[in-house]
């Protein structure tokens, strides 16, 4: 199930309240973008990674309501194995 934001116009001015707008900044000249690139990339980078949570919780309770689950334990069993961990 893949997330779909709304529709909206290509690009539509906000107003936010940060205190990091030095942070902001001082990346923006590092690599010679703008503020307002700056800050589109973090939102875009944000948004994609919560809409990846949210997709792989909603498949998660999917499936646990479908039955399919395992014991905690035999899970952490399996990940200590792979890492050659003791139990």
């Amino acid at each position: 199930m893949e997330h779909t934001m709304p529709q909206r116009a290509a690009s539509e001015p906000i107003t936010i309240r940060t205190a990091k707008v030095s942070e902001i900044d001082a990346l923006a000249s590092a690599m010679d973008r703008s503020r307002n690139y700056i800050v589109n990339q973090a939102i875009e980078q944000y948004l994609e990674a919560n809409a990846w949570q949210m997709e792989r919780i909603s498949a998660g309770i999917e499936a646990a309501r479908s039955g399919k689950v395992q014991p905690a334990e035999d899970v952490f069993a399996g990940i200590a194995t792979k890492h050659g961990w003791q139990r």
